[in-house]
């Protein structure tokens, strides 16, 4: 607005003079300067101008409305709430404002002219004001592009909510704290459209925004939920309608009012249903999804908020569930990761209790994708429990948690044994060697002779075979781009430098008709 303002003035100002000094003829005697002579406004010279002044500025809001409600127009069509949007933000109403204001100052001024009066003063305003008008019709044109694009609708809903959602909550009026929950459903709600929309028309970065500021809002509402009133966590009936919570059973409503947990139940359950409509489509955003829950279960934790942890937990094993119903391996995959970093996350926070739960989830999901002919989950259920098993470990408060993680790793592949499903075990089996491999480079023999005992009943050449493919992984990179980055099989020298010691411990295979240790 500055540099187009300036440059009219300065060109203006610069012909003016040309024409004042040597083109426009001689001064009269008392307005000799270039400024007193400009503002001798001459009544029967400037009538027509007046009422030109108002056209004008009528003029130039016609253009900014026309175009600027084709635009809004075009962007309510894909996101909804645009328009309420547009009409609450300060800078839109201040620009329309501005030209009705001179627009009705202009109607007043033009019929104030007379023959012997001249309203110097309001005719110098009123021209500066349509000069102005004239110059932020581009500008503004620009802030209203910028203001439509997605990534800014998507920011600006998520601020919005977050204000709303903090006023209301830790507000102490039970007025406000019962229509204060209405918009903070609205705010998911829409940015959830905003995802679905943006996962019809492939648009992949606005639905990856989307789901990121679900997770942003969530995160800062746990920020500041100690502070909320306590009616803040009864449904209200505002919300007690909506359909993913009219559709629940009571005790289960009781129990999220009780848990204090309505609002991340509400953003989760958008989250799932995005990963059901984007498993086929735009499976990328189903690890998004993982990730972001995953961080909503770990801003929990790091809050006390144990009973949204579980929560978290709860809605990761649906993401699995699907991914399974789907036979979407990659998609299992991915999440399975996260779900290992999750329960890392609770070892490192001392919830040992979440940590036993989440690895019984996992074992009990690698059962599943077995029956459902999945093995490659099964594997990747049995490397990631290892993982956790060596992680657990490694921490000076998780040595009991370790014991437990290695008991269930071990029964992994009981039910594969009684079924006699012999070419399912062979990558638990690998991962069980390579934690043993890490038990004995770090010294804890024991742990490494239970899993030797449970070997006892291998067939020999089985493990033979297990044994000289884990040797011949040098790399710990897997030839494929893949997320994790690591190769299953893959063992530090030092840890694969064991192998031979381990496969000494396992006893040998009893004979025939002899039952197994």
């Amino acid at each position: 607005m500055a540099l187009l303002g300036g440059i009219a003035l300065c060109s203006f100002a610069a012909f003016y003079l040309i024409d004042h000094y040597v083109t426009g003829g001689a001064s009269p005697a008392n307005f000799d300067e270039p400024v007193g002579r400009y503002l001798r406004f001459e009544p029967s010279l400037i009538s027509d101008a007046l009422s030109g002044l108002a056209g004008m500025t009528a003029a130039v809001l016609g253009i900014v409305i026309t175009v600027v409600s084709l635009l809004v127009q075009l962007t309510s069509d894909r996101y909804t709430g645009v328009a309420r949007m547009f009409l609450r933000d300060r800078t839109n109403v201040a620009v329309m404002a501005y030209y009705v204001v001179t627009c009705v100052v202009g109607v007043f001024l033009s019929l104030s002219l007379h023959s012997e009066f001249v309203p110097r003063a309001t005719v110098f305003a009123m021209m500066a004001a349509t000069g102005l008008g004239i110059v932020i019709m581009l500008p503004y044109f620009a802030y209203v592009f910028r203001f439509l694009e997605p990534v800014n609708l998507i920011s600006r809903i998520q601020n919005e909510a977050v204000e709303d959602l903090i006023g209301s909550a830790t507000s102490k009026d039970m007025g406000e704290i019962a229509v204060g929950q209405a918009p903070a459903l609205a705010a998911l709600e829409e940015m959830t459209d905003i995802t679905s929309n943006s996962i019809s028309g492939k648009d992949k970065i606005i639905a990856s925004r989307s789901v990121d500021a679900i997770k942003d809002l969530v995160i800062r509402y746990l920020g500041v939920k100690h502070s909320a009133d306590p009616s803040w966590f009864q449904i209200g009936e505002g919300i007690r309608d909506n359909p993913d919570f009219v559709a629940m059973d009571p005790e289960s409503l009781r129990e999220l009012e009780v848990d204090h947990t309505w609002l991340e139940w509400k953003a989760l359950r958008q989250y799932l249903g995005i990963y059901a409509e984007a498993q086929s489509s735009m499976p990328d955003i189903n690890y998004l999804i993982a990730i972001d829950t995953r961080y909503i279960g770990e801003a929990a934790l790091a809050r006390g908020d144990r009973n949204v942890v579980e929560l978290a937990f709860r809605f990761m094993n649906s993401y699995l569930r699907q991914a399974l119903n789907a036979r979407a391996v990659r998609t299992a995959y991915n999440v399975m990761n996260q779900y290992r970093l999750l329960v890392e996350s609770m070892i490192k926070g001392k919830a040992h209790d979440l940590a036993i739960a989440g690895v019984k989830h996992m074992i009990y999901y690698g059962r599943t994708s077995y029956d459902m002919q999945l093995g490659f989950v099964t594997e990747t259920v049995a490397y990631d429990v290892s993982a956790l098993c060596e992680f657990a470990h490694g921490q000076k408060h998780g040595q009991d948690l370790d014991d437990k993680m290695l008991a269930m790793f071990l029964e992994l592949d009981q039910p594969l044994r009684l079924k006699r499903q012999e070419s399912g075990l062979q990558g638990i089996r690998k991962a069980q060697i390579k934690l043993a491999c890490y038990y004995l480079a770090v010294g804890a023999d024991e742990r490494a002779q239970r899993i030797a005992i449970d070997m006892s009943g291998e067939d020999r050449e089985r493990l033979k075979s297990i044994h000289d493919q884990l040797k011949r992984v040098e790399s710990k990179e897997f030839w494929e781009i893949i997320d994790r980055g690591r190769n299953f099989e893959y063992m530090p020298p030092r840890q694969r430098e064991q192998m031979d010691k381990f496969f000494s411990l396992v006893p040998p295979s009893p004979a025939k008709g002899v039952p197994s240790p």
